[in-house]
């Protein structure tokens, strides 16, 4: 069974755009599933918002028990 040069070109070239149509088909799903600059961007934003948040009720509970053991050691010292 012997093919002609050009057929066979042919019959690769039709194999690698089939082979480069399912790349393309499966560049185009993982982009819709990665995020973009912008989510990237709004998550270290949340982040820091949240972050700031933390700090501020790390110094609100810390002001909290210094006034709770200072309470303890008045009662204790009574």
């Amino acid at each position: 069974m012997s093919f002609e040069p050009g057929s066979l070109m042919l019959q690769l070239l039709h194999q690698m755009r089939a082979d480069i149509g399912g790349v393309r088909t499966e560049m185009a799903d993982m982009r819709s599933v990665m995020a973009t600059k912008d989510d990237i961007a709004e998550v270290c934003s949340d982040m820091h918002s949240l972050r700031a948040d933390v700090a501020s009720d790390l110094l609100v509970m810390r002001k909290e028990t210094s006034d709770q053991i200072a309470g303890l050691r008045r009662a204790v010292v009574e």
